[in-house]
């Protein structure tokens, strides 16, 4: 995951996401960095536009946050059943009922 941070804050600066740039980043953070993760990433992101990709992720955390404050039944488009709270009238002759 720190390989795709690191890519995401030299994206962030304006810098190119280079073998050397994201081993630089890895490095300050204290990390020995990985040389077959960085060439991984670097090939990945190759031709991805990184700013489309972050678009598109945002329209569909928006799109998809009603969903988020539904219930798993609501989502599913079930009807919850609500539950009855017993009348006092109810509670009263349970009660009555224990003490004869």
């Amino acid at each position: 995951m720190e390989y795709v941070y690191a890519a995401m804050l030299l994206h962030g600066l304006g810098k190119e996401i280079t073998e050397d740039n994201m081993k630089q980043v890895i490095a300050a953070t204290g990390a020995q960095p990985d040389e077959a993760q960085i060439k991984a990433v670097v090939s990945a992101l190759k031709g991805v536009d990184i700013e489309k990709v972050i678009s598109e992720a945002q329209v569909s955390q928006v799109a998809s946050a009603p969903a988020a404050t539904q219930t798993p039944a609501q989502r599913e488009g079930k009807k919850e059943e609500k539950k009855e709270e017993p009348k006092a009238e109810e509670a009263a002759a349970g009660l009555s009922s224990l003490f004869g």
